[in-house]
Formats: C-alpha cells, structure tokens, sequence
C-alpha cells in the first residue's frame, strides 16, 4: 500500500520551496541555480496576453519553472 502522506509532504515542501525562491527573485533579489549556481532570472508575459507563460530559468536551463499569471 503506497502511504500518500509522504507523497503529500514532499509535494507541499517542493511547491513552498518554489514559491519562496519565486517571491524572492521578484522582490529583487539575487537567486543562484541549485545546480550550475548562475543567477535566475524571471521573464513575465505583457499584461493584455493571456496565453504567453511566465518563466524562471537559469542561463544553462538547469531551472526553468514556468510561471502561471493571472
């Protein structure tokens, strides 16, 4: 039997995770990669397009989270 909690866990822990480097990096800050160490940078989509996503990627594409703008 799989034991879903574990799996819960470790889903909320990744997406707060993301979500305070995401807060961060558009507060300003300064984010390296976890794996290469290059600074994140972010790319918004233009207010009036509803069908371009958001991205935060890294320049070797290491990270690359795609970002949902409502």
């Amino acid at each position: 039997m799989t034991d879903f909690s574990v799996i819960n866990k470790s889903s909320s822990q990744s997406f707060n995770s993301q979500k305070r480097l995401i807060k961060a990096l558009l507060a300003g800050q300064t984010i390296p990669c976890e794996t290469c160490k290059k600074p994140l940078s972010a790319s918004m989509p233009p207010k009036n397009d509803q069908h371009i996503l958001g991205h935060i990627r890294c320049p070797k594409g290491c990270t690359d989270i795609e970002l949902e703008v409502e």
